[in-house]
């Protein structure tokens, strides 16, 4: 698996990538509605586009398929961090974070922040992530819960 920088080619294949991961989730964990409203259908390619474009992620590729990829704002935010659905727990979302951290020490970012989500968090945990407290967002007229972490 090589990371790599994002090129605006990518744009489509990290929207169906977050839109797959995202309605892979269990739905025990997030109803119907609140995945829809996290990962509308079909994918908004446009505004991933130019998320993607400002946003600048690393991203994770393996025999030529975008695997993975992450967000990191210059002030120490990590945006997203998603696995294709068909490679969850390979280690992938770990790699990633660890080249994450990597980047920011090398920027001088001392202090990394994020919302995980209830999927997400346990991996912020391993890596040493501290819970600061637990949100609920409103999103297209569904509250979700994530967790601001530090």
């Amino acid at each position: 698996m090589e990371i790599r920088p994002y090129q605006e080619s990518d744009y489509v294949e990290i929207a169906d990538l977050f839109h797959a991961s995202v309605h892979s989730i269990d739905r025990t964990i997030y109803s119907e509605k609140e995945l829809e409203a996290w990962a509308p259908t079909p994918p908004n390619y446009e505004f991933w586009k130019a998320r993607l474009a400002e946003k600048k992620p690393f991203v994770a590729v393996k025999s030529n398929t975008i695997v993975g990829f992450i967000e990191l704002e210059s002030n120490g935010h990590i945006d997203c961090l998603y696995v294709h659905k068909d490679f969850q727990g390979l280690g992938i979302a770990s790699s990633l974070l660890q080249h994450l951290m990597q980047i920011a020490n090398d920027k001088g970012i001392n202090k990394l922040h994020v919302e995980a989500s209830k999927v997400a968090m346990p991996l912020f945990k391993k890596y040493g992530f501290e819970l600061l407290k637990t949100n609920t967002v409103t999103l297209r007229g569904q509250s979700l819960t994530n967790y601001c972490m530090s």
